[in-house]
C-alpha cells in the first residue's frame, strides 16, 4: 500500500494524540525531506519524508514496545517492507535490532535525537525559534549535558558516525535543515 502525506499524518495521529509527538513527527519529516534534497536523493525524498512522519509512530502508546509494535502495525497495513525497515532502523541498538543500512536510514538515526535538542534549545530563546539560532549556540547546548538530558549525545555522535561525518557537519547540516522547514511546521501544528 503506497501511503499519500495526507494518509501517513492521519495514521501517525491514529497512535500519537500529544502536539509534541504529532510535532516531533513533522519536524523529522520535514528535516529528511531537506536531507534527501540536499544528499542528491531527491527523487526520493518524499519516501524520505514519510519515513521521518512515522517514525516514532508506537512511541506515545507503546513506548516499552517501541521500534517493534510499529513494524507490526505497518505489516498489518501492508505498507511497504523499506518504509518498516527505514523506521524502525533509528531504534537500531536501543530498542531494536534493525541495522541502518541506506543513507537515508543512517541520516534518520543522527538526526531524531538532534532534532529534539535543537527544537529544546531553540524554546530557551527570546524568539523561541531556531531561525536566528547559530551553530556556535547548538555546539554549547551539545555541551551542556544537564540541557535537554532525554537527547542523547551518545546516539547523535554514533549517527555521525555511521554517515561518516563529524560531529559539527551533523549539528550544522540538522540545525540549516530545521531552520528551512520550520514555518511549515508551525503553520501545520496551527
Amino acid at each position: 500500500m503506497e501511503l499519500t502525506r495526507a494518509q501517513a499524518l492521519d495514521l501517525l495521529k491514529q497512535y500519537n494524540k500529544e502536539p509534541f509527538h504529532i510535532r516531533h513527527g513533522l519536524t523529522v519529516a520535514a528535516a529528511m525531506e531537506w536531507f534527501a534534497r540536499e544528499l542528491g536523493y531527491g527523487d526520493n525524498a518524499e519516501f524520505w519524508y514519510l519515513v521521518g512522519l512515522l517514525h516514532d509512530l508506537d512511541f506515545e502508546q507503546w513506548p516499552e514496545e517501541h521500534c517493534v509494535r510499529s513494524q507490526a502495525l505497518m505489516r498489518e497495513l501492508g505498507l511497504d517492507e523499506a518504509l518498516i525497515h527505514a523506521t524502525a532502523s533509528h531504534g537500531w541498538g536501543e530498542v531494536c535490532d534493525v541495522t541502518p543500512e541506506h543513507e537515508m536510514e543512517k541520516v534518520l538515526f543522527a538526526c531524531d535525537e538532534l532534532t529534539g535538542l535543537i527544537g529544546a534549545a531553540a524554546l530557551m530563546r527570546p524568539s523561541r525559534s531556531c531561525a536566528d539560532m547559530e551553530l556556535k549556540s547548538l555546539k554549547k547546548k551539545f555541551k551542556d549535558k544537564k540541557f535537554a538530558a532525554g537527547c542523547s549525545r551518545d546516539i547523535i555522535q554514533k549517527g555521525a558516525g555511521l554517515l561518516g561525518w563529524d560531529l559539527d557537519k551533523l549539528l550544522e547540516l540538522t540545525l540549516r535543515a530545521m531552520q528551512a522547514t520550520e514555518a511549515d511546521i508551525e503553520a501545520q501544528m496551527a
